[in-house]
C-alpha cells in the first residue's frame, strides 16, 4: 500500500503541533480554514503536489534554477523558501469548498536525502491538512528514504515487495500508486504488480502516479527518463482503461498524449528548474467521463495560474 496520511481531530493537530515544537508557518490561517463552517469533503475532487523538498529548517531557501548547464546567468537565478511553498499549497487546498477528500505527494517530500528531521518538519507542515480531514498520501522519489519515514511514522508503514505501492478507489476512478524509488526503477515485480492490479480493475479508469518521468523530459532541463519507462509505457497502452500517468521529478508542468493515455508532468511545489516558471499544485475533479486538472499556482499572478488540462475517462 501506498503511505497513507489519515486525517487526525483539531486536538490531535493541536498536540502535535507543541510536540513538533516552534510555530507552525500557516497554523493560524490553516485552522481557520478548517473551522470554516460549509466547507465539506468531496470524494471525487484531489489535491496533486510533487516535489516539496522539504528541508528541517523551515527558512531554507534554494535556487532552482542553478543547475549544470543552466541558461540562468548566475546574479539572475531564481529561489523559494520550500517551507512556505508548502504551508501556502496547503492554505489554498483548505480554501476550497469542498475540499479535496484525498490529497497525493507524488515523491520526493524531502530536500536532501529522506532524513528524519526532514520528514519531521514534512508532517508538520501537512498536519492542517488533516485537521481539516483529509487523507494524504505519499509516494516516494529518489530525494526520499522509505525506511527513515516508515521509522517516523512505523503506525503507518504497509510494505509490499518491500517497497510502497497500492491502490486508491474512488467513484469514477481508481488511483495507483507506485514507488520508482531512488533511480527511477519500478522493477519487475511491481510491474507484474501493477499488470494484476489493472486486470482485476479493468471496470474502472485508472490513474497511476509515479514520481519518475517514463521518458526523457522535453522541458527546460535536461532528465533522463526511467530505466524501465518504456516498459511501463507498453504495459500501459495494452489496457486501455489506463488513462493517465501522472508523474514529478522535472519541476516543470506538461502534458503528452499518446493514444489514450495522458501523461501529466506535475510541476513542484517547491523550486523550479526555469526562470520564471510556474510552481504549485494542481486541482484535479474526477467525473465519469473526465479528470479536470486545473493548476494552482504558489504564486495567483502567474500566467499559467488556473491553467487547465482534461483527462479523457472514457
Amino acid at each position: 500500500m501506498p503511505i497513507i496520511l489519515p486525517p487526525i481531530t483539531r486536538r490531535q493537530f493541536i498536540k502535535r503541533s507543541l510536540a513538533f515544537g516552534g510555530t507552525a508557518i500557516m497554523a493560524p490561517h490553516a485552522m481557520a480554514a478548517a473551522d470554516r463552517k460549509g466547507a465539506g469533503l468531496d470524494q471525487n475532487r484531489v489535491a496533486l503536489l510533487a516535489d516539496t523538498h522539504i528541508s528541517a529548517d523551515p527558512n531554507r531557501v534554494y535556487p532552482g534554477t542553478k543547475w549544470p548547464g543552466t541558461p540562468v546567468k548566475e546574479d539572475e537565478h531564481e529561489s523559494v523558501n520550500m517551507a512556505v511553498c508548502l504551508a501556502e499549497a496547503a492554505k489554498s487546498v483548505l480554501a476550497l469548498n469542498p475540499r479535496p477528500a484525498q490529497l497525493i505527494v507524488n515523491g520526493d517530500c524531502a530536500l536532501s536525502n529522506g532524513k528524519e528531521s526532514e520528514y519531521k518538519e514534512f508532517l508538520r507542515l501537512v498536519e492542517p491538512i488533516r485537521a481539516a480531514g483529509i487523507t494524504v498520501h505519499v509516494t516516494i522519489g529518489n530525494h526520499d528514504n522509505r525506511e527513515n519515514l516508515w521509522k517516523l511514522l512505523p503506525f503507518l508503514k504497509e510494505e509490499q515487495m518491500g517497497v510502497q505501492a497500492g491502490v486508491v478507489e474512488l467513484p469514477h476512478a481508481n488511483l495507483v500508486l507506485l514507488d520508482s524509488g531512488k533511480r527511477g526503477v519500478l522493477g519487475e515485480e511491481q510491474l507484474d504488480w501493477l499488470a494484476k492490479e489493472l486486470d482485476q480493475r479493468a471496470d474502472k479508469p485508472a490513474l497511476i502516479f509515479g514520481h519518475f518521468n517514463p521518458y526523457p523530459n522535453r522541458g527546460v532541463r535536461p532528465i533522463k527518463g526511467m530505466r524501465d519507462g518504456p516498459s511501463l509505457l507498453k504495459l500501459l497502452a495494452e489496457r486501455k482503461h489506463a488513462r493517465g500517468y501522472f508523474y514529478g521529478h522535472t519541476h516543470e508542468w506538461q502534458y503528452d498524449r499518446r493514444e489514450h493515455l495522458h501523461l501529466i508532468n506535475q510541476p513542484a511545489v517547491s523550486y523550479y528548474f526555469g526562470k520564471g516558471h510556474a510552481h504549485g499544485w494542481v486541482d484535479m475533479k474526477l467525473s465519469e467521463t473526465t479528470a479536470e486538472l486545473e493548476l494552482q499556482c504558489i504564486d495567483p499572478k502567474h500566467k499559467q495560474h488556473r491553467e487547465q488540462r482534461q483527462v479523457t475517462l472514457k
